[in-house]
């Protein structure tokens, strides 16, 4: 049985003691729960005898109340002073193993012949590791209330129960999983980057950020938060902003002059391709180039980034936050190959690849199915979405060339040269400039559909939707920056059918523009 106080999670070890009639020499283990003074000499006396034992103990280490006594009744004694010299003897004595952070969970048999099982919690330090220097004391920034002081004063969460402990080690106090962190898809720490940002160290929370989730300015910008609908402070009075301080340390950090990560080395010859530069392929890519794989990204569009590139508005996702945290994926060793669209898996292999991970996302919208949805001027939401963000790419570019492979994020090319067309199937901005244009759906990708098309030139702008004004699906804080850049939203509207142009009148047919921005949440 390990007992050496490090243990493991809801691990239970059983120990045997064997032994025969008392009128003979008995032969086994003992075991003294409690490791106050009682325990530990009752513990040194067996020890002394022969015997092997076992010291089970609650805390992080021995001692028990009388170290946190000043002095001793009645004669006045200083409890360190006497009980020292025990913690000392009882921590050396080689027939004595010490149980820390541990609890006997059951008992059976009979006297000299049982079985003991004892739990032992984690302490997420290992005791044989550990010299007591106490550096991760200094660095930790969770506080929490003194447990060898009775909550007087305030100490870290790795901390030492008492200067004189024995074991002379550290411990980290823990308390489950934070119901933010097990809301998160990502299972983001969010307690951890918290603490930080409350002690002011933003590039040591922007570190523990990124060890979960390598795109924190863009999760600060347009996550969803579940991590906030789960926040114990909500019940209390409101959940902490956390995608806010997410979005806070990412600005703060990505205001100074970038420090590229130093490149993994590579430990494996095996070759992973990746078909899809979005979240999903750049995350895989990420994390097997740390193990040691060397990673290939193929992505046919000219930019890397998937919809967090080509499917978000530059106004709520601007494009340098996407090429930043792609480039740090880049600079680890990923290699990404832009304008490369895979059609055959075997070509793949042939290039000597010995894995494949497709992640090419989800860019297809859904259109309604209502009579006229083909017709010309019906759009559909992400391929309008993506192609705004093409003709800005297009525009930065100024018909800058490439061939194909990139090993930095975001060279726009609006040339695939291995297929010699373009990624764009419409000009946008000709499409809605001066126009009328009905968006139907009350999703937040139809806000941003809306919301974009004011800021191409649209006359006007309206949504309708089948939800109430309070049912819409969209966040309530963009449903309001709709209406205050002067969008009109008609809600309760069931849509029948898009009527063609000519059965119009003659200004509706030249001005009225129908956006179809659907999605299946919003549709069914």
């Amino acid at each position: 049985m390990a007992g050496n106080g490090r243990g493991e999670s809801g691990q239970g070890s059983t120990l045997r003691a064997q032994g025969s009639p008392l009128h003979e020499n008995l032969v086994g283990a003992v075991m003294v729960v409690g490791g106050g003074i009682a325990g530990m000499q009752a513990s040194l006396d067996l020890a002394e005898a022969g015997y092997k034992v076992y010291l089970v103990e609650k805390k992080s280490a021995i001692g028990g109340h009388m170290a946190q006594l000043d002095k001793t009744f009645p004669t006045n004694d200083c409890a360190m002073c006497t009980i020292s010299p025990k913690l000392v003897e009882t921590g050396r004595h080689l027939n004595i193993e010490i149980l820390t952070e541990s609890e006997v969970s059951a008992l059976k048999g009979t006297a000299g012949d049982f079985d003991v099982t004892v739990r032992t919690h984690p302490r997420y330090i290992d005791v044989d590791k550990c010299t007591g220097c106490g550096e991760c004391a200094d660095v930790c920034p969770v506080v929490i209330p003194g447990r060898f002081d009775e909550g007087l004063v305030y100490q870290r969460a790795a901390h030492k129960l008492y200067p004189q402990a024995i074991p002379n080690a550290y411990a980290i106090e823990k308390r489950g999983i934070a119901p933010c962190r097990d809301a998160c898809p990502a299972h983001q720490r969010a307690q951890g980057y918290i603490a930080l940002i409350r002690e002011g160290r933003f590039e040591d929370a922007l570190r523990v950020i990124k060890e979960d989730n390598p795109f924190p300015g863009i999760c600060g910008r347009i996550c969803n938060h579940r991590c906030e609908d789960a926040c114990n402070r909500g019940k209390v009075d409101d959940p902490i902003n956390i995608h806010a301080l997410k979005r806070f340390v990412t600005d703060t950090v990505y205001a100074q002059p970038r420090v590229p990560p130093e490149p993994v080395p590579r430990e494996y010859d095996d070759r992973v391709a990746i078909i899809g530069a979005g979240p999903c392929g750049l995350t895989a890519a990420q994390d097997l180039c740390k193990l040691g794989y060397p990673v290939t990204i193929f992505e046919a569009l000219p930019v890397a980034g998937g919809m967090l590139r080509v499917g978000v508005p530059e106004y709520r996702l601007p494009g340098w936050i996407v090429d930043r945290e792609v480039q740090d994926i880049v600079d680890l060793g990923v290699e990404i190959r832009l304008n490369t669209t895979v059609e055959n898996l075997d070509d793949i292999f042939d290039q000597g690849f010995k894995a494949v991970l497709i992640a090419v996302g989800a860019h297809e919208g859904i259109r309604l199915p209502i009579p006229g949805n083909d017709l010309e001027g019906v759009l559909i939401n992400t391929q309008f979405l993506r192609d705004v963000r093409l003709a800005e790419l297009g525009e930065i570019s100024m018909g800058q060339g490439g061939n194909g492979t990139a090993s930095v994020a975001g060279a726009p090319n609006p040339v695939n040269p291995s297929t010699g067309e373009s990624p764009l199937t419409s000009n946008p901005h000709s499409l809605v400039e001066g126009k009328q244009v009905l968006v139907l759906g009350g999703g937040n990708v139809a806000i941003d559909v809306a919301r974009t098309v004011v800021r191409l030139g649209a006359s006007e702008v309206h949504m309708a939707c089948l939800e109430g004004r309070h049912n819409m699906p969209s966040h309530e804080w963009e449903i309001q920056e709709a209406l205050d850049e002067g969008i009109v939203i008609h809600n309760d509207r069931t849509f029948l059918r898009c009527w063609p142009p000519m059965l119009l009148s003659s200004r509706l047919a030249n001005e009225l523009v129908w956006l179809l921005s659907l999605m299946t949440p919003e549709w069914g």
